[in-house]
């Protein structure tokens, strides 16, 4: 025989809980003249057939018809108050629930304006509280069909990192400028859920991001961009490179057929290097003299993007950069970034660009 529930309550209430339903199973069995016992912060609400029907705030209440008339409704009035009627009661808590996790399960791939794509991962904290409770209990219970606490708090976490990535998207910030941006992708990530929320009867209060990094493969890249940066000229870098493996050659003898390749390799690169060096001293020999000291090769100049127009422009070096600045497309308030700047900054805060302002050639004098 079907327990006849007399009293309806839910008193252990743990700190993460977010709703409880009565009976934890099927459906329960009540009668007119129950005792409905609610607590401080909570709210029950009666659901049946799918339905979210009648709410009751904190407080202890006897049912009666006046106060469950939709239940009484869906129900029937054909019933006298010794005859159970069959439904559940979901127990919400009203408080808010702060600390709640979000963090990407995987990592995801992003667009990248400097790097083409990337790949990062994220994560932080939110805080909810529920302000509809039957809203609530119809969207989340009645239709996502959840009411643990963990499968809520995934369907959640759904929500933020779909808008996160779609206001990543809309950003247009490479990864390598993201951290400057966390405060404002918070901020974007929050005005575009809560409409979400809103609609499940849930005020998301705050969002935060704790970190939003690249992968190790995704660094990786961005290490061999700022080095390739670094470099500069990869015609010397090659050769650089070759005279190394000359040097590795000729410390490993060894012995065989392996030593004819190697040492052929050796010096077939050994005469190359050879010729290029001897070039690029004739090149640089004066011509006032044999046995004057040729000058250093020239340094590397350091190679800048520039924001023109609202696109990325470059690389471009300090002439270049001249040029732009005497034309007018440079300025002092446009941004550029190079290889081993943390941010795109003003070219008029650079040093090594501050120079270029103001340093437009005065008029012709008349003929």
């Amino acid at each position: 025989m079907a327990r006849v529930f007399d009293i309806i309550e839910h008193i252990d209430e743990g700190p993460d809980v977010i709703v409880q339903r009565f009976p934890e199973r099927g459906s329960g069995d009540f009668r007119i003249g129950s005792q409905l016992v609610v607590r401080e912060s909570q709210a029950a609400v009666f659901f049946r057939d799918g339905k979210a029907l009648d709410t009751f705030g904190p407080g202890r209440h006897t049912i009666t018809t006046a106060n469950v008339p939709l239940l009484v409704n869906l129900v029937g009035k054909a019933f006298s108050g010794q005859t159970p009627f069959k439904a559940e009661v979901y127990f919400v808590s009203l408080r808010e629930f702060t600390n709640m996790k979000w963090g990407t399960p995987q990592p995801i791939t992003i667009q990248d304006p400097i790097l083409r794509m990337a790949r990062v991962t994220g994560y932080g904290t939110y805080a909810i509280q529920i302000t509809d409770p039957q809203l609530f209990v119809s969207n989340i219970v009645g239709t996502q069909h959840l009411y643990r606490t963990r499968d809520i708090q995934s369907f959640f976490r759904s929500i933020i990192l779909t808008k996160m990535i779609d206001l990543i998207g809309e950003m247009g910030k490479s990864i390598i400028q993201m951290a400057a941006f966390v405060e404002e992708l918070a901020m974007g990530a929050r005005a575009k859920a809560a409409e979400e929320f809103a609609a499940r009867g849930v005020t998301l209060n705050s969002l935060y991001i704790e970190s939003i990094s690249p992968t190790e493969e995704t660094a990786k890249a961005i290490d061999t961009a700022a080095s390739m940066g670094a470099i500069g000229d990869m015609n010397a870098y090659m050769q650089y490179q070759g005279a190394q493996a000359m040097v590795e050659a000729a410390r490993n003898p060894g012995g065989g057929a392996g030593t004819g390749v190697g040492l052929g390799a050796g010096v077939g690169l050994g005469a190359s290097m050879g010729q290029m060096f001897g070039q690029s001293m004739q090149q640089q020999q004066p011509q006032g003299g044999q046995g004057a000291a040729a000058p250093p090769p020239l340094p590397q100049q350091a190679a800048y993007y520039a924001a023109i127009g609202g696109q990325q422009a470059g690389p471009f070096d300090i002439n270049a950069l001249q040029q732009k600045a005497q034309a007018g497309d440079l300025k002092p308030e446009t941004l550029v970034w190079k290889a081993g700047m943390a941010n795109w900054t003003k070219a008029g805060e650079v040093n090594e660009l501050s120079q270029l302002f103001g340093q437009n050639p005065p008029p012709l004098p008349p003929e």
